[in-house]
């Protein structure tokens, strides 16, 4: 009767072979990590409790007939720039122009 011979083998990684393995094994906590950190901000600004905002008034003005924003604007804040407070009613109002028509109501920036 013949003998089975049996062979052991012995699984040798070379350095190579340990850098792709490490690198593999990383990977997925790398990923994790990156998750965390990208989406870390918003869960907490998400969690944080804010007090509802006071609402907030403003006032009102009819342009009369004739009455250009720029003259509105003078005369609601003589020492700025007509230019600024004309950009802040175009905006507040989201008027697609800085012209007005008489009878048209516009809110005023707070301050003004």
């Amino acid at each position: 009767m013949s003998e089975a011979v049996s062979t052991t083998t012995h699984l040798r990684l070379t350095r190579r072979g340990r850098v792709v393995f490490t690198t593999l094994a990383a990977l997925p906590l790398v990923a994790v990590a990156l998750v965390v950190a990208l989406n870390g901000g918003m869960a907490v600004a998400e969690g944080a409790s804010v007090a509802p905002a006071a609402p907030v008034g403003f006032d009102y003005v009819t342009i009369s007939p004739g009455q250009s924003l720029w003259q509105l604007a003078e005369a609601l804040a003589p020492t700025s720039d007509p230019r600024d407070v004309i950009a802040e009613i175009v905006s507040l109002n989201q008027l697609p122009t800085d012209s007005v028509q008489p009878g048209q109501r516009l809110a005023l920036p707070a301050g003004l």
